[in-house]
């Protein structure tokens, strides 16, 4: 990490600066006499400021967000999958992230799962206040898909208040948790569920009972219309992971995932066989690897 290397480098130049001064060098050089007074304030380097390192081997968990977190329609019709959990499910089948930083026994008893199949970002701060209460050392965060999926375009969440809503989950964590770490995942990439679902038709007629009007309803339709809606919702997507950077980024212990999830290019596999929209134990499987792969990353 990049503070741990600066703070290496001034530990460093401590002790070169007492090896020098017991040889009976000065930080000048020669036999010069060494700077005193306003001088040697001016000399002293300012501390540099420092940032948390990242544990990337939290010690629990804590998941919030919707129905993607909760497994829905992973392994039964319209039920939650908890073990399915791309966060902190059990099956061996998906090796969520909680079994893969903790393993499995530990992730049985320091990992939960507070998020809620529905949930849009408006309810998050509620989800944070269940998680902060247990002060683990990482919470989750996959939320915004709902806000995008309404029944029109004009019914999505406005980019001003899902700012708004998720700098308040923010905050609700941090007033209770201050130090917890934070993995935000990106939206999934609406438009590329619909291009992927469509050629399913089962999964078409599946859609038609309601599931993601603005973007899924009249699967079918390449007109002008059509296209201008599925993309008013795939912009609405890019500026919602826009802001989860943002805020992100203004939290010293918050990570995003720098929009690995919405660029994952999953396929037909990845969708549940039953609403063909939610990720199959598959996809959880895939989420759960792009999760460690950014938690446990090391950046500069």
């Amino acid at each position: 990490m990049r503070k741990r290397s600066r703070r290496s480098r001034a530990v460093l130049a401590v002790v070169t600066a007492a090896v020098l001064g017991a040889a009976g060098c000065d930080a000048v050089g020669g036999n010069e006499p060494a700077p005193s007074g306003t001088e040697a304030q001016r000399a002293k380097p300012s501390p540099t400021p420092t940032t948390p390192a990242w544990d990337s081997s939290p010690s629990s968990l804590a998941a919030v967000g919707d129905s993607i977190t909760r497994g829905f329609d992973a392994c039964s019709l319209l039920q939650d999958c908890p073990e399915a959990s791309w966060a902190t499910g059990s099956s061996t089948e998906v090796d969520s992230l909680a079994v893969r930083l903790l393993g499995s026994a530990k992730a049985a008893s320091h990992s939960w799962n507070y998020a809620v199949s529905g949930a849009r970002m408006t309810d998050l701060a509620g989800q944070m206040a269940l998680a902060a209460a247990k002060k683990p050392g990482l919470v989750t965060v996959m939320a915004g898909a709902n806000d995008a999926c309404r029944d029109s375009t004009a019914a999505m969440t406005s980019v001003a208040d899902f700012r708004a809503q998720f700098e308040d989950a923010m905050s609700t964590l941090r007033d209770a948790a201050p130090k917890a770490q934070v993995y935000v995942a990106s939206v999934p990439n609406l438009k590329r569920l619909w291009s992927e679902g469509r050629s399913n038709p089962l999964g078409k007629q599946v859609w038609k009972l309601g599931i993601c009007p603005s973007m899924l309803g009249d699967a079918d339709a390449v007109d002008t219309a059509a296209t201008e809606r599925r993309d008013t919702v795939q912009d609405r997507v890019r500026e919602y992971n826009k802001v989860l950077e943002e805020v992100c980024a203004e939290d010293e212990r918050c990570r995003f995932d720098g929009g690995a999830v919405y660029e994952f290019r999953f396929g037909t596999d990845q969708l549940s066989h039953i609403d063909w929209f939610h990720p199959s134990v598959n996809g959880q499987a895939r989420l759960a690897e792009i999760a460690y792969r950014e938690v446990t990353a090391k950046r500069a």
